[in-house]
């Protein structure tokens, strides 16, 4: 297969949605890394938009926890992600499952 070819098919499959459970499978891997084993119990990563990770919290105080080191965390997540450039995070409070 051509380099063309292969660039041809990823942007496909990238469009289509078919590529997204590998790459939210990576997002919360690297989450967890980054974040703590203590904090990554009690979060979810979920997708990245413009290099916004979106971050499912499980209560406030842990959410102003979160404000507070999100500088360090979104360092830690350019050296595991470089590719996908995340400059920001976006905390919500919600359910863990």
């Amino acid at each position: 297969m051509t380099k063309k070819m292969a660039d041809v098919l990823s942007e496909l499959l990238t469009r289509r949605g078919y590529a997204r459970p590998a790459a939210d499978a990576g997002y919360a891997d690297a989450w967890s890394e980054a974040a703590g084993e203590q904090i990554a119990r009690y979060t979810r990563a979920g997708n990245v938009r413009r290099g916004v990770l979106e971050v499912q919290v499980a209560n406030s105080t842990l959410m102003q926890e979160l404000t507070f080191q999100k500088q360090a965390i979104l360092n830690r997540l350019a050296g595991l992600l470089p590719d996908e450039r995340i400059v920001e995070l976006k905390l919500r409070v919600g359910p863990i499952e």
